[in-house]
C-alpha cells in the first residue's frame, strides 16, 4: 500500500496539521503520533471438513490518556495492521470531540466472511476473542461492531470473555443484543447520528431537507440506517451503492423497500432488488452524482485526489471512517464543498455505545426515547462546538474539530505525566 493511500500516514498526517496549529509540545506529539499498544495474534480456526485453517487478527490501543479504549471489530479480507492503527487513532479522536471518557482503539480480521458457514464463524470469533482476551476489560478496552460484524458476533465475544472469568461480564462488550444486555437504539445510532448531522449542517446553510437530493455509498447497518431517517426528513435519496452494485433513480429510490429487500437477502446486499425507473451505475459513477449530500458510508479512502475534482455534491458528511483522504479534502475546500468529518459525523456509534456501557455497570437501563434524546443532544452540542470554531477561524470542518479534540486528549495526557 502507498503512503499516499496507507490510512495511518493518512492519520498521523491530520495529526499533525491540528498538532502545529495547536503548538503542542514536542513530548506530546510523539505520545500522540503513534498507538500506545499492538496485539497481533496468527490463531487456528477448524472449518466444517475438519481441515484447519489459519488467520491473522490484530487489536490496538492508541491512547488510554481519557480513560479505558473503545472501538470496534471488523471482518474484511482487506484488514491490515495499519487501517487497524488508524481506525484506532480516529476513535481517540471521536471519542474526545463527544467528550465521552474513552481512548481509541480498534480491532481485525483478515477474512471474508461471506466464505464462512456460521459455525466456522463463531469458531473464528471465539478463538479471535480468546486470544485478544488480555487486552479486552469493562474497565481496560470495549470492543464493538464494525465493518461485517454484528450483534450476533459481539455476543459470541462477550460469552467467551466470561467462559475465561467464571461469571457473566456484559460491559466487557457493546453492541451486544437486547437480551443479554444491549441498549436500545445502538444499532441505528451510527446511521442516526449521521442524519442529524445533515440537519444540522443543512440548517447552518439556510436549506430545508425536503427534496434534498442525497447519495449514500454503502448500504449497510450505517448507510442504509441514515438514507431510511433522511428519507423520511423528506430527503430524496436519489443514488446508493452496497458491495454488489450501485443504483441510481433520478425522482428518489424507494429506501424503505430497498431495506426491507436487503435484510431478507444475504448478507444483506441489493443484489437482485428492481424497481421502476431505476437503473444501475457503476461505484465510480455514483460518487460523481450530481447531488446535495454525499454520505461516504462504506470504507476508507474513497474520495481521493483522484476523483475529487469531479465530486458534483453541495456538501459531504462522512458516515465511515476515513473516506476522504487529505488531498481530497485540500481539493473539495478549495471548491467549496463542505465535509461534515468522520469524527464527527459517525461517532453515534461510539455515543451509544458509551450509553450501553454505562447500562451494563450499573445494571440500569433506559428507553429508547432518552437513549435517542441523549445521543442527539451530544452530537448537536458537538457539531456546534465545531461550526462555530471553523467560522471563527475560516478552517475546513475537520481541521476544527481535529483541533478540539487533539487539545482534549494532549490536556489529559498532560496533566497525567509520563509513568514512571
Amino acid at each position: 500500500m502507498s503512503d499516499q493511500a496507507n490510512p495511518f500516514r493518512i492519520a498521523q498526517q491530520q495529526f499533525d496539521t491540528a498538532a502545529e496549529l495547536l503548538n503542542l509540545h514536542p513530548d506530546i506529539r510523539a505520545v500522540l503520533r503513534v498507538p500506545q499498544r499492538e496485539l497481533t495474534v496468527n490463531f487456528p480456526v477448524r472449518l466444517d471438513d475438519g481441515s484447519v485453517q489459519m488467520f491473522t487478527g490484530y487489536r490496538v490501543q492508541h491512547n488510554l490518556g481519557r480513560g479505558p479504549v473503545k472501538g470496534g471489530i471488523r471482518y474484511h479480507p482487506s484488514v491490515d495492521l495499519d487501517e487497524v492503527r488508524a481506525l484506532a487513532m480516529w476513535m481517540t479522536w471521536k471519542c474526545a470531540l463527544v467528550n465521552i471518557p474513552y481512548g481509541g482503539a480498534k480491532g481485525g480480521v483478515i477474512v471474508d466472511p461471506r466464505q464462512l458457514s456460521l459455525a466456522e464463524l463463531e469458531r473464528l470469533t471465539r478463538r479471535f476473542a480468546s486470544d485478544v482476551s488480555i487486552l479486552l476489560g469493562p474497565e481496560k478496552d470495549i470492543p464493538a461492531p464494525d465493518v461485517n460484524t454484528n450483534a450476533q458476533i459481539m455476543a459470541w465475544i462477550m460469552d467467551t470473555i466470561s467462559m475465561h472469568r467464571g461469571y457473566t461480564v456484559p460491559a466487557v462488550i457493546t453492541g451486544k443484543p437486547i437480551q443479554v444486555g444491549g441498549s436500545l437504539g445502538r444499532i441505528e445510532a451510527t446511521g442516526r447520528g449521521v442524519s442529524l448531522m445533515v440537519r444540522e449542517a443543512v440548517h447552518k446553510q439556510g436549506r430545508s431537507l425536503e427534496g434534498l437530493r442525497v447519495v449514500v455509498q454503502g448500504f449497510g447497518n450505517v448507510g442504509s440506517t441514515a438514507a431510511l431517517l433522511l428519507h423520511e426528513m423528506g430527503c430524496q435519496v436519489i443514488g446508493v451503492a452496497d458491495a454488489a452494485g450501485a443504483y441510481y433513480c433520478a425522482s428518489g429510490l424507494d429506501i424503505p423497500a430497498m431495506r426491507t429487500y436487503s435484510e431478507r437477502h444475504t448478507f444483506r446486499l441489493l443484489q437482485g432488488y428492481e424497481a421502476p425507473h431505476m437503473v444501475p451505475i457503476t461505484g465510480t459513477e455514483l460518487l460523481e452524482l450530481e447531488c446535495d449530500v454525499l454520505i461516504p458510508a462504506a470504507l476508507e479512502n474513497q474520495l481521493t485526489g483522484e476523483n475529487a475534482a469531479r465530486v458534483r455534491a453541495g456538501m459531504i458528511v462522512e458516515g465511515a471512517n476515513g473516506p476522504t483522504t487529505p488531498g481530497a479534502d485540500a481539493i473539495l475546500t478549495a471548491r467549496g464543498i463542505p465535509v461534515v468529518p468522520d469524527i464527527l459525523a459517525n461517532a453515534g456509534g461510539v455515543i451509544v455505545s458509551y450509553f450501553e456501557w454505562v447500562q451494563g455497570l450499573q445494571e440500569f437501563f433506559w428507553d429508547e426515547h432518552d437513549i435517542n434524546s441523549k445521543l442527539e443532544r451530544i452530537l448537536v452540542n458537538a457539531f456546534e462546538e465545531v461550526w462555530q470554531l471553523a467560522a471563527s477561524r475560516a478552517l475546513p470542518l475537520r481541521t476544527a474539530a481535529y483541533l478540539l479534540a487533539v487539545q482534549r486528549v494532549a490536556e489529559a495526557n498532560a496533566t497525567r505525566g509520563v509513568y514512571p
